[in-house]
C-alpha cells in the first residue's frame, strides 16, 4: 500500500478542518472534492477573479454533497485583506493556499496585479494562518522558479534567474515561507507545479493553459496555435497527482520534510508537437464526426523556457509521493470531461 492510500484510510475515520484558497479554481475545486470524499470539513475562500462558482458546485455534487453541506463553508473574499484572512483561518488545522494570479504572459502585461495577489496576498495569508496557529501551510510554488537554470531534470536545489514577473513572486513566496519557518518557526511546504491538467481547467480567455485550449478549439473548429517549431517541451502532470502531493505534504509527520520546496511532476518530457498528437487522437477517438487537422505554429512566446521536465527524488524520498497517471492515463481519464464541458 502506498504512503497516500494509507493516509486516505486514515483520513477518511479522522476529520480535520482544510483551508483551500483559491477554492473556486482548477486545482482548489478538486482539492475541495477529494477532502469533501474523505470525510473532512473545508472551509473555501476565494474573490472569483479567475475561479467560478459552477467549479465549487460541481465538486460538491462530484463529492456527493449537496449545495448547503454542513462539511462545506464558503468565504467570498480577497487574500490581500488580512481580516478575512483571519476569519477563514479560524479553527483551521492545514492551509492549502492555491490562491494566486497565474500565466506568465498576464504577469508580463500587468506585473502590477501580478505582484499585489501573489506576493501581497501570499504574506497575508502567511500572517493570518501563523497567527491562528494552524498545524501546517501547503502553497502553490511553481516551476517557473527555475527560470533560466539549463539543467534537466529539474533539481529543487538549483534555481536560475527568473524570466517574468510571475516568476519572480513565486520566488519570493519562498523566501517568505523560509523567513516564516526560521523567524517564526510557523511550518510550511512549497509545491512547484509542473504544467498541472484535468477537469475544471479554464480553457477560456487569452492565459488558458495549452490542454484544455486546444480541446476547446478542436472542438470548435477553430485553428490551433502552437508557440515556436513545437518542439518545446514540458513535464505535464495530472490533476490526481497534484492533490496527492498536497495532501501528503499537509499531512507528513517528518521533521525533515517540512519547511521544503517540492517538485510536483512525473520527470517526463513532451513536446507540443507530441502533445497535440495525442490529443487529437483521443479526441476523434470519442468523436469521429470531427477531421483531423494540422496545427499552426507562430513565435515562440516571451518569458517561456525552452524545456521543462522535473526530478521527483526528493517527494518520493520524503513524502512518499507515488504519481498514479501519466500523460497519457491523465488525457484517457480527462477527456470525457473536457468533451462533455466544452462540446
Amino acid at each position: 500500500m502506498t504512503a497516500y492510500k494509507a493516509l486516505e484510510q486514515r483520513l477518511l475515520s479522522t476529520p480535520h478542518t482544510w483551508l483551500v484558497t483559491g477554492v473556486a479554481g482548477f486545482i482548489g475545486s478538486n482539492l475541495l472534492e477529494t477532502l469533501l470524499r474523505l470525510n473532512q470539513r473545508v472551509v473555501g475562500l476565494d474573490n472569483f477573479a479567475t475561479g467560478y462558482r459552477h467549479n465549487i458546485d460541481q465538486a460538491l455534487a462530484d463529492a456527493g454533497h449537496a449545495p448547503d453541506s454542513d462539511a462545506f463553508r464558503f468565504i467570498e473574499g480577497d487574500i490581500c485583506d488580512l481580516e478575512t484572512c483571519r476569519a477563514a483561518c479560524d479553527g483551521v488545522d492545514f492551509v492549502l493556499h492555491q490562491a494566486a494570479l497565474g500565466s506568465v504572459p498576464r504577469s508580463i502585461e500587468d506585473p502590477l496585479r501580478t505582484n499585489r495577489a501573489n506576493i501581497d496576498g501570499f504574506l497575508t495569508m502567511l500572517v493570518a494562518a501563523r497567527d491562528a496557529g494552524v498545524r501546517r501551510f501547503v502553497y502553490a510554488a511553481s516551476s517557473s522558479t527555475y527560470g533560466d537554470h539549463p539543467d534537466l531534470p529539474k533539481i529543487e536545489e538549483r534555481i536560475g534567474n527568473p524570466l517574468s514577473p510571475y516568476a519572480v513572486t513565486k520566488v519570493v513566496n519562498e523566501l517568505y515561507a523560509g523567513v516564516f519557518a526560521r523567524t517564526y518557526g510557523f511550518r510550511t511546504i512549497g509545491l512547484r507545479y509542473f504544467n498541472i491538467f484535468g477537469k475544471r481547467q479554464d480553457p477560456n480567455g487569452a492565459y488558458a493553459a495549452v490542454i484544455p485550449k486546444w480541446i476547446a478549439s478542436l472542438l470548435s473548429g477553430e485553428t490551433v496555435y502552437i508557440n515556436g517549431d513545437g518542439e518545446t517541451s514540458r513535464d505535464f502532470c495530472y490533476i490526481d497527482n497534484t492533490v496527492q502531493m498536497n495532501i501528503l505534504a499537509a499531512m507528513t509527520e517528518d521533521e525533515a520534510a517540512l519547511d521544503q520546496v517540492y517538485n510536483v511532476a512525473l520527470n517526463d518530457r513532451t513536446s507540443l508537437n507530441s502533445l497535440f498528437g495525442m490529443i487529437q487522437e483521443r479526441l476523434l477517438q470519442r468523436r469521429p464526426d470531427l477531421r483531423p487537422v494540422q496545427p499552426v505554429h507562430r513565435d515562440f512566446r516571451p518569458g517561456d523556457v525552452r524545456h521543462s521536465q522535473a526530478d521527483i527524488g526528493k517527494a518520493v524520498r520524503l513524502l512518499g509521493y507515488a504519481p498514479t497517471h501519466d500523460i497519457a492515463r491523465g488525457l484517457d481519464e480527462a477527456m470525457d470531461w473536457y468533451v462533455a464541458a466544452l462540446s
